[in-house]
């Protein structure tokens, strides 16, 4: 089963399920929030597809003019977007070490660069038994909900940035449950969207290159993360693909399990903050920064796998004016 979120012409919220093998949503009955779903699934002791059956459906729905009219929202949200956290997980792949280094690492004669020494303590730690706690990964803020920008809609590439670059990613989306317990609603493809350049002038700027927009979508799926996914991310100008590229994802990719990902960013206990909303993305591992392409006004990207249906698409933006934060003491 897969979900998403949109809103009427009218501007009222529905929640809409696909099953499987089936590209025609229909409305999950008298339910408009993804959220609010998974925390009645949580006090009913039933799964999310459980739940979602339960509900009833009603009419289906237009999936392509909701596309072509913009009205999609994320899968996965919160009404007061202060209370999504959007955080990134990075070197977890096994094809991202090698772009990672060969975008800003500088070896010292038989030196690993900080990159891969972070990448190697993946690889020998990251997969621990059951039971045991694995090696901690990089990982870094994104930003609140607010930094969220729904499926088709644009990018900002900002004044102040150096570039605005997709990084192609498999989102776990999360509800925290009225008692703290951590729910996993389950998976989305996302574009995560840093400053590559702004990454390769120094390592030590790598926090400010991820404070960006993001996004994520449109369809999210219930259950597991299958152990192998793999999809297609394009860069269009002008309607053109100018670049494109294979990702792969799935634990069989991974240097870490899903498992130890989420332990090590759930363990902070201000992460668990009943009712709250957490957007992870685990990690690219293909950019089109690497392969030399620069971005610019009226670019479009477009990730796509078989095992999320509809592509995620959404154009760039540039934001000309720069504005000078002025403060002001009291």
């Amino acid at each position: 089963m897969r979900l998403i979120q949109f809103v009427s012409l009218n501007g009222s919220r529905h929640v809409a399920a696909l099953q499987a093998g089936d590209g025609v949503p229909v409305l999950v009955n008298n339910r408009t929030s993804v959220r609010e779903l998974a925390l009645e699934a949580a006090r009913s002791r039933l799964s999310l597809a459980e739940c979602v059956q339960r509900c009833g459906f009603g009419e289906k729905v237009d999936y392509d003019a909701i596309i072509r009219e913009k009205r999609l929202l994320p899968p996965l949200d919160h009404a007061d977007p202060s209370r999504c956290m959007i955080a990134v997980t990075g070197l977890t792949h096994l094809g991202s070490a090698e772009s990672r280094d060969a975008m800003h690492a500088k070896l010292a004669a038989g030196e690993l660069s900080d990159s891969m020494r972070m990448f190697k303590l993946g690889l020998d730690g990251g997969k621990p038994p059951p039971g045991s706690i694995g090696v901690q990964p990089e990982w870094a803020y994104k930003g609140d909900g607010s930094w969220a920008v729904a499926p088709e809609q644009p990018l900002t590439l900002p004044s102040y940035a150096e570039d605005g670059g997709e990084e192609a990613e498999i989102v776990g989306l999360y509800v925290i449950g009225e008692g703290g317990d951590v729910l996993r609603v389950g998976f989305c493809l996302g574009n995560e969207y840093s400053d590559h350049v702004m990454e390769q002038r120094n390592y030590l700027y790598l926090a400010h290159s991820k404070l960006r927009q993001c996004t994520y979508g449109p369809e999210l799926l219930v259950g597991d993360l299958p152990d192998e996914v793999s999809g297609t991310v394009r860069v269009l100008r002008a309607g053109e693909a100018i670049w494109s590229g294979s990702f792969i994802s799935g634990e069989n990719n991974m240097s870490h399990s899903i498992e130890n990902l989420e332990h090590h960013h759930f363990k902070y206990r201000a992460f668990r903050r009943p009712g709250d909303v957490h957007v992870y993305f685990f990690g690219a591992s293909a950019l089109s920064f690497s392969a030399g392409v620069k971005l610019r006004g009226g670019d479009a990207f477009e990730i796509e796998s078989p095992a999320f249906g509809r592509p995620l698409r959404n154009s760039l933006i540039e934001e000309k004016q720069t504005e000078i934060v002025r403060v002001r003491p009291l």
